[in-house]
């Protein structure tokens, strides 16, 4: 199994310049949370995280690709998504300290970065302004998973009652 390690904040930077969290951050907020960045490196088919654990680290994937699984009722987990190279991962239970409803597994060797909770909440006092953008970024990654999940629930309707559609 792998072991996070500090980074320097020259590479974190980097890495986060790369990430979703850029779309919210300006230079001063990506130096400021390149203080707090590990990382770890996974190699294929080992998992980052599991459903029903808790971590409390947001994480961004740097390289490589993570496999979204929830547990299934068969043997087989099933894949919700692929994550590529800037995506966020971990994002709710980041936010609301509740165990993982789905798995993240490396499909193949992948580098992830990660900001615990604890490292952000300690700049509410003298950095509020990245905690909000941060947090601004992982609303923005749910409301999206969110309307991804609300699409297909209406192409699965269409398709079982065969409605508004080329089925």
């Amino acid at each position: 199994m792998s072991t996070t390690q500090k980074i320097s904040p020259e590479k974190a930077r980097a890495y986060l310049e790369k990430s979703r969290l850029s779309d919210e951050l300006d230079a001063q907020a990506l130096e400021v949370l390149s203080q707090s960045v590990s990382t770890r490196d996974l190699q294929a088919e080992e998992f980052l995280m599991e459903a029903g654990h808790l971590d409390d680290s947001l994480h961004i994937l740097v390289t490589g690709k993570l496999e979204v699984i929830a547990p299934s009722l068969g043997s087989e987990p099933v894949t919700l998504a692929v994550l590529t190279p800037g995506d966020l991962a971990g994002e709710m239970s980041f936010v609301d300290g509740a165990p993982h409803a789905v798995g993240l597994r490396a499909l193949t060797p992948c580098e992830v970065i990660s900001i615990s909770r604890g490292d952000l909440e300690a700049l509410l006092d003298t950095h509020p302004k990245v905690v909000y953008q941060v947090m601004r970024t992982i609303v923005r990654a749910a409301h999206h998973i969110v309307r991804k999940m609300n699409m297909q629930h209406v192409e699965m309707t269409r398709y079982f009652y065969k409605s508004s559609g080329r089925y």
